[in-house]
């Protein structure tokens, strides 16, 4: 498993060989899960295109960050990386947070402001380094969640590099008070429920294989949700929370999306309970390319929160007809 060290942190990804098209494709995950909910769509377009893939600072097989990430990307090393195996699910786990780390995460959790160092503008800065250590000059991003917030400001931040955007359940512009801090409270809850003992839970696994999603997933796939949900830094899973409800991010992504000059296209499940696609359609309505109109959004039927999981075939021949 190749890693790269960018601003203090390894970073673990995967790259296919050279497909027969440009640009290279660029999948970037969303909040508590990793690099490996792309594989099965990655399959899929391998003959066609180059793929990567790879974890967000604090997810996945990737490190915690050890310092703050710069503004602007700067000279890193390339360095191994090695973790020992959890037998029961197959991640990484990470080791215990040292006291710095336990303090960061308290504040975090008493604040309402994301810290920058979890924002999807800082999350793009790695992004960028990584491409820039990878010698990837024209990229296609694809984002979930998240990842797509990333996708989004990666393009802005770079238009001549960054060819196109697609986004999977990412929606903005609205922010419903009530809504956006209920969701704070609950995924607050939820990170506070994890603990190592949690995997050994009878069928807790089937628990993560329905959760979000229209239609249960394949067990193994309720298994590797269940150890990223486990791995995931305390400080990351808890700031890139924050910045994800933070109102001011949550206005700020229309005005992102309406500077951009490439296309940028929004797929949003129909079942989704987690990102309604009323409120994926509405950001992609601000992009000026497709004339305000929403023409740039598909709404994907039997799908929930996870559509590269539940509808890989459709999500790949939509990909395969935005970038012809």
């Amino acid at each position: 498993m190749p890693t790269i060290v960018i601003h203090g942190t390894a970073h673990s990804y995967d790259l296919t060989p050279q497909g027969r098209s440009l640009p290279v494709l660029v999948f970037i995950h969303g909040w508590l899960l990793s690099r490996c909910y792309w594989q099965p769509l990655i399959d899929q377009l391998i003959p066609e295109f180059c793929c990567l893939s790879y974890d967000l600072r604090g997810f996945g097989a990737s490190g915690a960050a050890t310092q703050p990430p710069r503004s602007q990307g700067g000279k890193t090393g390339v360095q191994p990386w090695v973790k020992s195996r959890s037998p029961a699910s197959g991640i990484q786990p990470r080791t215990i947070a040292p006291l710095g780390f336990r303090t960061i995460a308290r504040t975090i959790a008493a604040t309402e402001d994301p810290p920058p160092d979890y924002s999807p503008q800082a999350y793009s800065q790695d992004l960028l380094a990584l491409l820039d250590h990878l010698n990837i000059g024209r990229a296609w991003l694809v984002g979930h969640s998240l990842g797509g917030e990333v996708a989004l400001w990666s393009a802005a931040t770079q238009p001549d590099r960054i060819q196109g955007v697609t986004c999977l359940g990412v929606g903005g512009g609205i922010y419903l008070r009530e809504e956006f801090e209920r969701f704070r409270h609950l995924g607050r809850q939820l990170l506070q429920w994890r603990s190592p003992w949690l995997e050994y839970v009878p069928g807790i696994d089937r628990f993560f294989a329905r959760a979000n999603v229209y239609q249960p997933l394949e067990t193994v796939w309720g298994q590797r949700r269940l150890g990223d949900f486990l791995a995931a830094d305390e400080a990351a899973a808890l700031g890139t929370l924050l910045g994800l409800t933070a109102e001011a991010e949550v206005h700020r992504l229309p005005q992102l999306v309406a500077q951009l000059s490439q296309p940028a296209y929004f797929l949003g499940g129909r079942e989704d309970t987690i990102m309604e696609p009323q409120y994926v359609c509405h950001l992609a309505s601000f992009h000026p390319l497709f004339k305000h109109c929403g023409c740039n959004f598909l709404e994907l039927p039997h799908c929930g929160h996870l559509a590269m999981l539940e509808q890989t075939t459709l999500v790949a021949n939509q990909l395969r007809q935005m970038l012809q």
